[in-house]
């Protein structure tokens, strides 16, 4: 498989310089996924406003196992590899966690309740892009109407980021994890 878009290489375009800036921690590189946004400033410059990585309505750990669930059913590896590199440690999501994500349903033993409802948001949206009666009850439980609408904003917006990634083809990044394989039965 090849890149099908060649990331941007050094130097940057002032305003792309800034949007990295933004997006990456002092003193890190940008990832590929950017440098490949970048292609497109405007892109690039709206995928930096979206994106819902600042404190929001919901927690570190529910963050990220939305964003580690939506990115596995999607094939998105690289997204996935980030996510756990960057954030899973912080998040509690260790390695059996992880390893949910990409393939086990809501019951798996490492999930909490409110873990479980995510899981089970992820998967529905995923396979019919609606939330059924039932589990929007359930959410409703769980979650106010302001952390309800982030989810469903992130699940939509990671599909978007999968999109990209699947589409260009964009390589792996060095060292970031890869799918586990799956256990045997």
């Amino acid at each position: 498989m090849s890149v099908r878009i060649e990331p941007a290489v050094p130097p940057y375009a002032e305003s792309v310089a800034e949007d990295f800036s933004k997006l990456m921690p002092a003193g890190m590189e940008p990832i590929a996924l950017f440098r490949t946004m970048a292609k497109n400033p405007r892109v690039l410059r709206k995928l930096r406003f979206g994106n819902l990585l600042d404190p929001g309505s919901i927690s570190l750990r529910q963050r990220e196992v939305v964003i580690l669930r939506t990115s596995a059913l999607c094939g998105a590896e690289y997204e996935w590899g980030v996510h756990v590199a960057f954030f899973a440690p912080r998040a509690g999501l260790d390695a059996d966690c992880q390893y949910a994500t990409r393939w086990l349903g809501a019951d798996a033993a490492c999930w909490d309740p409110d873990d479980a409802l995510l899981i089970r948001l992820c998967d529905e949206l995923h396979t019919t892009s609606r939330v059924s009666d039932p589990l929007w009850s359930a959410l409703s439980t769980h979650f106010d109407e302001a952390q309800r609408l982030e989810l469903l904003t992130l699940v939509g917006f990671y599909h978007s980021i999968a999109y990209v990634l699947n589409g260009c083809q964009i390589a792996l990044e060095p060292g970031a994890p890869r799918f586990p394989a799956q256990r045997p039965l």
